[in-house]
């Protein structure tokens, strides 16, 4: 089954809300076996809803449609549907009692009139019942199209979605033989490697990933995540087929890859150190404490991260990281030598068998021709290995501030394992 998600809202186009409704529903309806082709938003106009519905009804057969079932004048989901369905709105007396009995029920005697809306459900359509809220779902069906109307309050429409949508929509598919498919997806994270890098080493990987699954490369801040999707596939068969494909493309990324799906890079180090015994210190300069902050965040961080220090200023780095004021003054403080001392100063103050060090310019301004904003050192110690490295960074100072710390984490990571 093939669908459609329209999302009604004028403070969703304008972007006064984020639109998470969409995300859950995308998510929900693929665990169901459902394959979302669109997903779109319209601001509170009936023209455009009619629009989106009957152009989504065109397309695959199926609708799922969030927001404008509430009591207001700006809530005109119901009656734009209505429309293209060519079914008029009647008052359902069951619905009036439920609405009455809610406000009852928390202590009210009088239900605002303009509740009354919500009980005028199109000809034929099937109630899906509230529970969490005023406005019910609805479901439209006729002569193979479906349309979908759940309320816009978030937990509303989950509660609806997981409790009445998913299960009439795999009963959908049961009915029509052919057992019962889904659609899955699992995800590789990387870092220290471009989208564009990833894909030339891959070459023409869909050609061996199959027909139905697909790779998505998503690339953030962070680091490319590559997502694997398996599309319609039976759901049986759902886990197989995507450590199938994830082979296929493990081996020429191996290195780059440190976890799978919501892994932090911070949590995958700290247990390698743990494995070991291994205690970590880090000393930061432009990150100013964000590499520290990512490795405190982290459950049971303590057994491994001994500590850090924030040396901003060429003062700390002199006095608590004995970094040579010679070296300061030759090199300036975003360089190697500055950065492999500040490896060796907090990981003698502190014992640890580990230390990362940082330094760079964050910008906008500090910049030069020689060393433009976005620079960085960062060296790492492992018991008796020392490396340091060098790049620019991409990005505004936020942008080179974290990926500065991504990089590092990473670059310890891979001494550890020698990939580097």
């Amino acid at each position: 089954m093939d669908a459609e998600i329209v999302t009604v809202g004028t403070e969703l186009v304008l972007g006064f809300t984020i639109n998470g409704n969409a995300a859950v529903i995308g998510g929900l309806l693929a665990a169901a076996g459902v394959r979302v082709r669109r997903a779109g938003v319209v601001a509170d106009e009936p023209e455009l809803i009619e629009e989106a519905v009957r152009t989504a009804l065109d397309r695959t057969g199926t609708v799922i449609v969030s927001g404008g079932l509430g009591p207001t004048r700006d809530d005109i989901t119901r009656e734009a549907v209505a429309k293209v369905f060519g079914k008029p709105l009647r008052r359902d007396p069951a619905l009036v009692e439920r609405l009455r009995g809610w406000y009852r029920g928390r202590g009210l005697q009088t239900m605002p009139e303009a509740n009354l809306v919500q009980a005028d459900v199109p000809e034929g359509a099937t109630i899906l019942e509230n529970a969490l809220g005023t406005a019910p779902g609805l479901w439209i069906e006729e002569q193979g199209r479906l349309a979908v109307l759940l309320p816009g309050v978030p937990k509303e429409m989950a509660a609806l979605m997981e409790g009445e949508v998913v299960p009439r929509l795999r009963r959908r598919e049961d009915g029509n033989g052919g057992g019962r498919t889904i659609v899955k997806s699992r995800t590789l994270r990387t870092t220290g490697i471009g989208e564009s890098a990833i894909a030339d080493l891959l070459g023409d990987y869909q050609a061996r990933l199959g027909e139905r699954v697909t790779l998505a490369f998503l690339p953030s801040v962070a680091g490319t995540d590559l997502r694997f999707t398996a599309w319609s596939v039976p759901e049986a068969d759902a886990d197989a087929t995507l450590a199938r494909a994830v082979e296929v493309i493990r081996p020429r990324l191996e290195a780059r890859i440190y976890g799978e799906h919501q892994a932090d890079l911070a949590a995958v180090l700290l247990a390698q150190l743990a494995a070991q015994g291994a205690t970590l210190a880090v000393a930061e300069s432009c990150t100013g404490g964000l590499l520290g902050a990512r490795l405190a965040a982290i459950p049971g961080a303590s057994r491994v991260f001994v500590g850090g220090v924030v040396a901003y200023g060429n003062d700390v780095k002199l006095h608590l990281l004995g970094v040579s004021a010679d070296d300061l003054a030759a090199h300036g403080a975003v360089s190697e030598p500055v950065a492999r001392q500040m490896a060796r100063g907090v990981a003698r103050a502190t014992g640890a068998d580990a230390a990362i060090a940082i330094t760079g310019i964050a910008g906008p301004d500090g910049g030069s021709t020689e060393k433009p904003v976005g620079t960085i050192w960062t060296a790492v110690l492992w018991r008796e290995t020392e490396r340091a490295f060098t790049l620019v960074l991409p990005g505004d100072r936020d942008d080179v501030r974290s990926r500065a710390a991504q990089y590092s984490l990473d670059t310890l990571r891979r001494v550890m394992a020698g990939a580097v």
